[in-house]
C-alpha cells in the first residue's frame, strides 16, 4: 500500500489537484485515496467505475479494436479525469483525478497524469 500512497501523493502534487483515487473497475472499490475535493471519493470511485464499465461494454458492442486511454468529465468548477491503467498487475484499475477548474492547466495535468500512470505497479 505504501507504493499506492506514493502514487496518490504524486497525483495530488499536480497543479490544481484536489483529490485522487486508484480504483478497481469491477468492484468500484478505491484501493487508495487522498485529498479533499469536497465530496466522498469512495462514492465517486464506485460511480465512476460504472462509467468505465459502460464504455468498455460499448467498445465491445461496437466491435472496436481499441482501448480507453482516458475519460474527461467537465463540471462547472472541476475537471474529473479517469485514466485506465495498463500493464502487468494493473489490469482492471483506473486512476481518478479531481482538478479545480480555476487553478488547473488541463493539458499539463493530463500529461503529468499519464506520466504518473506509467509508473504505477500494483
Amino acid at each position: 500500500m505504501a507504493q499506492l500512497d506514493n502514487v496518490i501523493a504524486d497525483l495530488l502534487a499536480i497543479d490544481g489537484a484536489t483529490g485522487a483515487a486508484i480504483v478497481d473497475i469491477d468492484s468500484g472499490m478505491a484501493l487508495a485515496t487522498g485529498g479533499n475535493p469536497g465530496f466522498d471519493l469512495n462514492v465517486a470511485a464506485a460511480g465512476n467505475s460504472n462509467v468505465v464499465r459502460a464504455k468498455l461494454r460499448t467498445i465491445t458492442d461496437l466491435e472496436l479494436k481499441d482501448e480507453i486511454e482516458d475519460v474527461l468529465i467537465t463540471l462547472q468548477g472541476q475537471y474529473h479525469l479517469i485514466n485506465v491503467l495498463r500493464g502487468q498487475g494493473n489490469a482492471g484499475l483506473f486512476i481518478y483525478l479531481v482538478l479545480n477548474r480555476t487553478t488547473a492547466n488541463l493539458a499539463l495535468a493530463r500529461h503529468k497524469l499519464r506520466s504518473v500512470a506509467a509508473g504505477v505497479a500494483v
